[in-house]
């Protein structure tokens, strides 16, 4: 499918643009060893870490959002997550060249994540993403995505039209969103991506290397 040539592209970031599952694995592991549990295998905390703190309690204790004990436990992860951010996590293959060529073609990027700037604000320059066009925060606006309105502030700080922009995310969520807010959409296959085959989510584009987005742009 051809595309829009971007002016921008902005990024989902956790599974996306960085690989952020080691850090909230062990967050949350350190949260079951406080309750005297052994630790959850990360091979099934790993596909659910683009959900963050309801996709990781949920995998690791069963408890949804909606039952009583969860805020306890989403407050005392979020604390430990937010004690050890960037230990052991790290840029994805490929997203340092990917940047950097985006820079040399003039095209802008910036982040729109649900992450909260408490852990966000830090988090981007520690990695190596302090360079972003613009953050934008799953609390910056008063909604979150699926909703569009946080990729729409990040095309109003960018001094942009929606259709202008491509947004890039390992979520349906991200798809909807995009979708949603007038932009086309790129499926993130390197990422987490849940239990489900990105494929079915209806993107503009798949892809399964960061880099292959350059082939996406028209020269």
């Amino acid at each position: 499918m051809s595309l829009p040539t971007p002016r921008a592209i902005l990024f989902d970031l956790d599974g996306t643009l960085a690989d952020t599952a080691p850090d909230l694995a062990e967050a949350l592991n350190m949260l079951r060893a406080q309750r005297g549990l052994p630790p959850t295998p990360y091979e099934q905390l790993r596909p659910v870490a683009s959900a963050g703190a309801r996709g990781l309690i949920g995998a690791a204790f069963g408890i949804k959002p909606e039952d009583g004990a969860y805020e306890e436990l989403r407050v005392a992860f979020l604390n430990n997550y937010a004690a050890n951010l960037v230990v052991n996590s790290s840029l994805f293959d490929g997203v340092v060249a990917l940047l950097k060529q985006l820079d040399e073609r003039g095209i802008v990027w910036g982040i729109v994540t649900n992450k909260a700037a408490r852990f966000t604000d830090p988090l981007v320059p520690q990695i190596g993403l302090g360079h972003a066009g613009c953050v934008v925060s799953g609390d910056t606006t008063p909604h979150a995505k699926p909703h569009p309105e946080p990729l729409l502030e990040a095309a109003r700080r960018l001094q942009l039209a929606p259709q202008d922009c491509w947004y890039v995310g390992d979520d349906l969520r991200d798809i909807q969103a995009g979708r949603a807010a007038g932009m086309a959409t790129v499926a993130a296959a390197w990422g987490y991506c849940g239990h489900v085959e990105p494929a079915s989510w209806q993107a503009d584009a798949l892809l399964h290397d960061p880099l292959h987005l350059l082939d996406l742009i028209k020269s």
